[in-house]
């Protein structure tokens, strides 16, 4: 992995770090068994999970949480993504929307909360979103070509840092190590288009083509229950809008359209907080925009990038390359 992308998730570990509020006394004994761990770990739990259904699953690895009737979180919170998976279920079958980074077993997790079929959709082809999906043999993926070069999955040395001791508040139940850590490659079996629907039984999905953070991101709507999952469009931490494939005039329309969606109750992001109200959504398009404008307070990050904090907001902000914004095209 290159020193870049090093720096990058060591500025993750501080921004989310950044970003937590202090847990309550309640939690004085799980925060002291993390102790000497990254500066991250030392804020966890997230005091947003308190009030939602924490469910009983006994690999440490994992923390499940029911969030919506008949949706499971499946959360990550011990490594530095914090990343978060999704099962969706019907009364016929059931999705699972992202599949995590791969470090531990998911389907395993999976297995536990339902013996319906599942079908995998990602919402986008990042590495800590298709780590899992090795495990299924349904798998519907965007038909876009980003979407299928990433069925190769990733080698030990774009990824061994995710397993690094700055990456983990706890070691990896199976053993996994920086010198095993590996992405396994997998098979879409079905390319779909925006506006495709997935039918669970009494329970309807519309795919949403939503490009800007990457050419295949996508948001997912439940219009019956008011749900909407984001993906890294959005989520409550540092939006990350460096990478090469993002494209900052796809991102800004993507979130005119997010915005656009009528009788959305809450929003289900990819990493840090699952439930977070829709209203914040104008806000991250005002403060787009005053980025765009030079009007938001640039700090550096790392050599050749630069985090932008809107004003008055302390739930999100921007990481983008140090380039005069919108980026210049190819």
């Amino acid at each position: 992995m290159s020193k870049r992308v090093t720096n990058y998730a060591l500025v993750i570990l501080c921004l989310n770090s950044a970003l937590f509020s202090q847990a309550s006394a309640a939690d004085t004994a799980e925060q002291s068994s993390l102790e000497g761990s990254p500066e991250f770990c030392q804020n966890l739990p997230r005091p947003e999970y308190a009030s939602l259904t924490r469910l009983d699953y006994p690999n440490s690895w994992f923390e499940l949480y029911e969030v919506a009737d008949g949706v499971t979180a499946i959360y990550e919170p011990f490594q530095w993504q914090e990343a978060i998976s999704y099962l969706i279920e019907g009364s016929e079958s059931a999705l699972l929307f992202d599949t995590g980074n791969g470090i531990e077993d998911i389907a395993a997790v999976v297995a536990t909360l339902t013996d319906k079929p599942i079908t995998v959709l990602n919402s986008h082809g990042h590495y800590d979103h298709v780590g899992g999906n090795f495990a299924y043999a349904n798998i519907l993926g965007m038909n876009t070509d980003f979407t299928r070069s990433k069925q190769a999955g990733q080698p030990n040395s774009n990824i061994r840092i995710e397993v690094s001791p700055e990456a983990l508040c706890l070691p990896p139940p199976s053993g996994v190590t920086q010198e095993t850590h590996i992405g396994k490659g997998y098979a879409i079996s079905t390319f779909i288009e925006d506006g495709h629907v997935i039918n669970l039984g009494d329970r309807s999905l519309e795919v949403m083509l939503i490009p800007g953070h990457t050419p295949d991101a996508i948001a997912l709507f439940d219009k019956d229950a008011g749900l909407l999952w984001t993906g890294d469009s959005f989520y409550a931490g540092p939006i990350w809008l460096y990478s090469p494939e993002t494209d900052l005039e796809q991102y800004r329309v993507s979130l005119q359209q997010l915005m656009s969606i009528k009788g959305v109750k809450w929003l289900l992001p990819a990493h840090n907080t699952p439930l977070v109200k829709p209203e914040i959504l104008p806000e991250v398009l005002v403060a787009f925009d005053d980025m765009l404008a030079g009007k938001l307070k640039k700090t550096t990050a790392w050599e050749g990038t630069v985090i932008y904090s809107p004003l008055n907001q302390t739930s999100f902000s921007f990481l983008m390359r140090d380039e005069a914004v919108p980026y210049a095209k190819d």
